[in-house]
């Protein structure tokens, strides 16, 4: 990624180009296998998991402005209710997956549209893991663990999975703060990292500049 705010030939601003939707097609199928590619982290129970799908949605909403990333995460998460089914959740968990990752692109991407540097997609990318986090738990707490809580046996047992790790954790609001709280930052700036690292070589190719 270069300094100069002539890096995006192509204004992100514009309709929706025939190009454009192909390269968002593309895309959404690539981060649709990266979300399935999701893993158990240390110190977290089982059932949170990381997946780096957000560095595909990030590429596009640096390339080809915030709508398209969006539309990475909202297409992403369709294939994936359309192939696992809505369950016993509702689909609760890729209805949260599109909420929080949608802000966080739209956010990176935003910032960086008004600042077309490195340095302003590094701060795009921060600010929007910081508001990735931020909204990730009141929807956490007021209405995706309240889903889990009645599809998986009760408060009790999800709260014990936290308790396994650390004893000392009395709610799920404190586990939400303790333990969610950072790992959702930590991956939203690992994928921030990553796609800083990737986006100038794949930048021209998601243009058509090259």
């Amino acid at each position: 990624m270069t300094s100069t705010s002539n890096m995006n030939a192509v204004p992100s601003g514009k309709t929706f180009t025939t190009r454009k939707i192909v390269m968002i097609a593309m895309m959404s199928a690539i981060a649709t296998v990266i979300y399935y590619l999701d893993f158990p982290v240390p110190l977290m129970p089982a059932f949170i998991k990381l997946d780096l799908s957000n560095v595909i949605s990030l590429l596009a909403g640096f390339s080809m402005g915030p709508a398209a990333g969006v539309a990475v995460c909202l297409i992403k998460n369709l294939i994936h209710i359309v192939i696992k089914g809505m369950g016993t959740t509702m689909g609760i968990g890729d209805i949260f997956d599109f909420v929080t990752s949608a802000v966080f692109t739209f956010t990176a991407g935003m910032i960086y549209l008004k600042n077309k540097t490195k340095k302003g997609a590094v701060i795009g990318s921060i600010i929007g893991a910081a508001a990735f986090t931020l909204i990730s738990l009141p929807l956490n707490y007021f209405i995706v663990y309240p889903i889990y809580f009645k599809a998986f046996g009760g408060e009790a047992l999800i709260l014990s999975m936290y308790q396994q790790i650390m004893p000392d954790v009395k709610s799920i609001f404190s586990a939400l703060c303790i333990f969610n709280l950072p790992f959702t930052f930590i991956k939203g700036v690992i994928c921030a990292a990553v796609t800083i690292l990737i986006y100038k070589p794949l930048s021209p190719i998601i243009k058509g500049t090259k």
